[in-house]
């Protein structure tokens, strides 16, 4: 498991649920507890997404994590931004809908955290 706290498995076990237009992005302390549940790896940026790269050796390991990804996401109906390279995979949530962070998001990186990618670098 990626860097997993205690916390990301109550995140891990619910569902991604859509929200509705107008729904106001998670801000302040209901993000930054939601981000702590998460453990290391995944950083807020400018309060509108979530971000992790993931290292590994070769670029066929970051394809395949990348497809890992992409299968739950079809499975789930939540989808990340991808950012692929020889050896790295960058992963950018938020929900496009409201057009910033919503708990989908937090579920869907606790969700990431459970895998276990094959070749993964240092995580």
């Amino acid at each position: 498991m990626l860097n997993e706290s205690p916390l990301t498995e109550d995140l891990a076990s619910r569902e991604c649920l859509p929200c509705k237009d107008g729904t106001p992005p998670i801000k302040g302390a209901q993000m930054l507890s939601f981000t702590q549940a998460l453990g290391n790896g995944w950083n807020i940026i400018n309060e509108h997404h979530l971000e992790r790269e993931f290292k590994f050796p070769n670029f066929i390991s970051a394809l395949a994590f990348t497809n890992q990804i992409g299968d739950m996401a079809e499975r789930i109906g939540h989808h990340p931004d991808f950012e692929l390279g020889w050896g790295r995979v960058k992963l950018i949530l938020f929900t496009h809908k409201i057009n910033g962070l919503s708990e989908a998001d937090f579920v869907f990186a606790a969700k990431i955290n459970r895998l276990r990618p094959v070749g993964l670098v240092g995580q």
